[in-house]
């Protein structure tokens, strides 16, 4: 037996990505039963062939850029279900078994290197789901005037349903179920939210005010946030005091970058199960066919099975390790930031999709957050610590949102920078900022301090090359359809 063995998958009827392309989506049932009959008749990936090595290697390189982030998500879910118990993985990352969540009670501990990007505005929660053996019991508090949202990912980290104060979302019970789930809301609850995918995961997001006032003010509403198997509902509301979590797996944290969630190595054994869990979407079964065939081919050709492995470990060299430059994410946005493009909301943006899962998987989508990033000043040279830059947002043109906005410096691999003054972003959460006589707000980046007058205004960087990321939550219109830019990030001459 191999030490990397590729399951082989059986290749099913599907039509094909060119017939999704050419005909109109169907809008009635004789419309798809028609769709239907013309695709039955179409050939599909032959797995009989000598597949050329050219070819097993272009498509190998496809599957990889394609699978990723759904092989990531599988990857999270089986590390991060593990607990006995919801509590902390390392003391500071939440994790839960399967179809339950885990909360925060306060930022997220800096150090963490589970999931890139995180920001320091909202408390945390985070839970995996298998739909297939339950639907799940979503508790949701009355947050008031408070800015909440809970994100629902799918395997393709799309987000499923609407839950969180930009819809008006009422507080109490919902029910989280899967793509076969074929019952009535019950009784009591507030809605069903279905995911196309078995495989979810639930991400809460509670704004908080960096004060202790506001930590002890939201404690009884974090404490409030639960989920939990539909076969446990009583119809009680169910509390848990988070601050007295259980830690998991010792108090010893990873260093470096982020977990590496996919390996290369492994990739395509689970690939293989990946095709099984994520059902194609409407014109994507031609790839589907195409990926089956090349499992299958793979599974009795051992020079086969060699190239795919071969091949995932150069694309994750040469094309998933510079998903980490920020030219590579989203679109240009002004001023030489970028702004996130179809967040969460991937459809067949394959390529944001993929680039997403490796610089800051996990993105609301664009009604919700919008992100601008850049590892550029204005004149377009690389951010760097040993200079000090100015980011002044002119008065009246702080990021126009009805929630709050963020601005969080990161180091090269998109994690917090450890600092004397523990500061990671600056935003709508500090009451400590100064405004200039003209009503501006000019804030400041760099390893060495702007001066004294000017540090509550200071994001201080490491002394080597660092990157710049703003959040909008709940954007105004001029935030969606993009006519609103990031400042200049302009660098000071010593």
């Amino acid at each position: 037996m191999k030490s990397h063995t590729i399951h082989r998958v059986a290749a099913a009827p599907m039509s094909a990505l060119a017939l999704a392309l050419l005909l109109p989506a169907a809008s009635s049932a004789e419309g798809a039963g028609s769709t239907n009959e013309a695709s039955s008749s179409i050939a599909q990936a032959s797995s009989e062939i000598n597949m050329h090595h050219g070819y097993a290697r272009a498509l190998a390189r496809t599957a990889y850029l394609w699978g990723y982030p759904m092989v990531n998500m599988h990857n999270r879910r089986a590390k991060l279900t593990q607990a006995p118990e919801p509590g902390l993985l390392y003391g500071v990352l939440p994790v839960a078994p399967a179809n339950q969540l885990s909360m925060l009670h306060d930022y997220i501990n800096p150090f963490q290197r589970a999931v890139a990007c995180p920001n320091q505005d909202v408390v945390y929660g985070l839970g995996f789901m298998d739909l297939s053996k339950d639907s799940v019991v979503l508790q949701v508090p009355d947050f008031g005037d408070r800015f909440w949202v809970y994100a629902i990912y799918d395997q393709r980290t799309d987000q499923v349903g609407e839950l969180g104060r930009p819809y008006g979302s009422k507080p109490g019970s919902y029910l989280v179920v899967g793509p076969d789930w074929n019952g009535e809301t019950p009784e009591s609850f507030e809605g069903v939210l279905r995911s196309p995918t078995n495989l979810t995961c639930i991400i809460p997001r509670i704004f908080m005010n960096n004060t202790d006032e506001d930590r002890a003010a939201i404690q009884p509403l974090v404490n409030q946030v639960v989920a939990y198997p539909l076969a446990q509902h009583t119809g009680k509301p169910v509390t848990n005091d988070w601050s007295k979590s259980k830690t998991f797996g010792g108090d010893k944290l990873p260093s470096g970058g982020e977990t590496k969630w996919v390996e290369p190595e492994q990739f395509f054994d689970v690939f293989a199960e990946v095709l099984d869990e994520v059902p194609p979407m409407p014109g994507e079964e031609a790839i589907y066919s195409q990926f089956r065939a090349l499992m299958a081919i793979a599974d009795r050709d051992e020079e086969i099975e060699k190239l795919l492995v071969e091949t995932a470990v150069e694309t994750d060299k040469e094309v998933i390790h510079d998903f980490l430059q920020w030219t590579y994410n989203g679109k240009p946005a002004g001023n030489n930031w970028n702004r996130s493009q179809h967040n969460a909301e991937w459809g067949f943006d394959f390529y944001n999709r993929v680039s997403t899962s490796r610089s800051n998987i996990f993105d609301n989508r664009p009604s919700e957050t919008q992100y601008f990033y850049t590892d550029n000043d204005a004149s377009g040279e690389a951010l760097n610590g040993s200079n000090t830059y100015r980011i002044t947002f002119p008065k009246g043109q702080q990021p126009p949102v009805k929630g709050f906005w963020s601005l969080t410096l990161y180091d090269e691999t998109h994690f917090f920078y450890d600092n004397d003054l523990k500061r990671y972003s600056l935003g709508t959460k500090n009451d400590t900022l100064q405004l200039n006589e003209d009503g501006s707000l000019t804030l400041y980046a760099g390893n060495n301090s702007p001066g004294k007058e000017k540090e509550t205004n200071w994001l201080p960087a490491p002394e080597g090359p660092f990157s710049l990321y703003i959040r909008a939550y709940w954007g105004e219109a001029s935030i969606l359809d993009g006519s609103w830019q990031p400042p200049a990030v302009q660098r000071i001459e010593p």
